[in-house]
């Protein structure tokens, strides 16, 4: 039986996930594709995690733009982890993090979401 008042989206947890900004920048113009696969990214995180305040490594940005505006990568391997805010006069509970993740050399083909477990 579930426990009442306690829900999953509570929970601390780091996920790796593989997106495919592709299929969600079809159809965008050039000039806006960096800018626009940023705030996809942000928008499957806030999907995926259930928070709204979603925060983007530096790498992860770099790795975006890393060919240029339009030259988006088509797809991205990413740690999303959602963890407890700290601030006191913080609106969320929670805050996601989204960090790019390592790709291993067979490539990203046959790469599920992967639970990863943290050491505290």
């Amino acid at each position: 039986m579930v426990e009442k008042g306690k829900s999953r989206r509570d929970e601390v947890v780091t996920r790796e996930y593989t997106i495919n900004l592709h299929k969600r920048l079809h159809g965008c113009t050039f000039k806006k594709m960096a800018p626009k696969a940023v705030k996809e990214i942000r928008k499957f995180a806030q999907k995926a995690m259930g928070t709204t305040d979603v925060r983007l490594d530096v790498k992860l940005n770099k790795s975006v733009w890393s060919r240029g505006i339009r030259s988006v990568p088509r797809r991205m391997r990413v740690r999303i982890s959602r963890k407890r805010n700290d601030e006191e006069d913080a609106k969320e509970e929670l805050y996601s993090i989204v960090t790019v993740a390592e790709v291993p050399p067979e490539g990203l083909s046959g790469l599920g979401t992967k639970i990863i477990e943290e050491e505290d």
